[in-house]
């Protein structure tokens, strides 16, 4: 029996979880310090006819963290970005094989001494973006003779668009708000440079979708260390109208954390902001969403110009009642958190998703194991001849 511990029961958590115990000899534990999340993890493994045990606990007490791992041979984290970093060093320091989604603004690389010593496997950013978004990047650099640049293309959205936001989070609305306030790091010419997030528009055609706006957000994260390619950028993808709508709001002040006076009263404009509009960015039961995502690298193979890009458009699971953002979010660490579980990827290190197919057998893994999912990254290859002179 392979006892699996799942670090948050959120709405990727929880998909997480009932995948795992979907397989035959692994039994499933959630953890998470609010009820109604376990609940709703209960519900969604009822729906599905599999069983999950459900246990509260406060994932910010490294103490309680540490003795969930221990009785655990893999851990999976789906926590807030918040307490994500000190439970991943929690876990190696534990000694458990660890794959983890949140998204900590900490670097967890610098964790990658202690999980040597350890002997621990810990594979961070393993969701769909970070994630999948890098693991083909990195594939597609390693398929050609010199990488150039690569772009990345990501975004979840409502499949109905709704006045006034057109948008709704697939995941922790607090962690968007990062998105459009953290700095955000590009390589240009090999060079790290910074830039405004919200910065850069562009718009773009995706087939299935229609026409979107992207943007710069700070996603590269282990690319900026490992550097495929001297070039190399990611921006997120909204419905025309995003940005300069959470332009104002920013520049207004509603995204701040220093407190301000209204009324006599000292209140966070974020917090504030959290409480009127992150209602309005919730999913309601059945309410559908899309996921579409672009990964091109552009460079040489052989002699010749060549692009690799892989592009992914997953919808709102019905048969499931799962977002698609939970589920294309879930289901790479779900894989990897399996070959984890059975030796299949033993490196000890903190692991990033750009250096797993370095590991023999992960990349096809990674996509055989989507597609029996009904999750599908298309493939393509263009390459140009040059033309001979006359």
């Amino acid at each position: 029996m392979t006892r699996a511990v799942v670090l948050g029961g959120g709405m990727v958590g929880s998909v997480m979880a009932v995948d795992l115990a979907q397989e035959r000899g692994v039994r499933v534990t959630v953890a998470d310090a609010r009820p109604a999340a376990l609940a709703g993890v209960r519900e969604r493994a009822r729906r599905a006819g599999v069983r999950v045990e459900t246990v509260e606990a406060d994932l910010a007490s490294a103490a309680r963290v540490r003795a969930l791992a221990l009785g655990a041979d893999v851990v999976l984290g789906a926590m807030a970005s918040g307490i994500a970093f000190n439970a991943l060093k929690t876990v190696i320091e534990a000694g458990r094989p660890y794959a983890d989604i949140s998204f900590m603004a900490e670097d967890a690389w610098d964790l990658d001494g202690l999980a040597r010593r350890k002997g621990v496997c810990a594979a961070v950013d393993i969701g769909v973006a970070p994630g999948m978004s890098h693991v083909c990047a990195a594939q597609g650099a390693r398929r050609l003779t010199r990488c150039e640049s690569i772009e990345i293309y990501v975004g979840g959205l409502p499949r109905e668009r709704r006045w006034p936001f057109e948008y709704k989070a697939a995941f922790s609305p607090a962690d968007v708000i990062e998105e459009y306030t953290r700095p955000t790091r590009l390589v240009e010419k090999g060079r790290v440079v910074v830039r405004p997030a919200l910065s850069e528009p562009e718009l773009m055609d995706f087939e299935g979708v229609g026409t979107l706006e992207a943007f710069n957000t700070d996603g590269l994260r282990s690319l900026v260390v490992n550097r495929l390619a001297p070039d190399m950028k990611e921006k997120t993808l909204r419905y025309p109208g995003h940005i300069g709508l959470m332009r104002a709001l920013r520049e207004t002040g509603f995204f701040g954390t220093e407190p301000v006076e209204a009324g006599g009263v000292r209140v966070s404009p974020r917090a504030m902001t959290a409480a009127l509009m992150f209602p309005k960015w919730s999913y309601g039961p059945g309410e559908e969403d899309l996921t579409v995502m672009r990964v091109v690298c552009a460079g040489r193979l052989g002699s010749r110009r060549a692009r690799l890009a892989w592009d992914l458009l997953d919808f709102y699971d019905r048969a499931s009642g799962a977002t698609s953002m939970s589920r294309t979010t879930a289901f790479p660490c779900a894989i990897v958190a399996r070959l984890l579980a059975s030796g299949r990827l033993t490196r000890a290190g903190v692991l990033t998703p750009d250096r797993l197919p370095e590991c023999r057998g992960v990349y096809e893994a990674l996509m055989k194991g989507h597609a029996e999912r009904g999750v599908r990254y298309r493939h393509r290859r263009e390459v140009v001849t040059a033309r001979r002179r006359s």
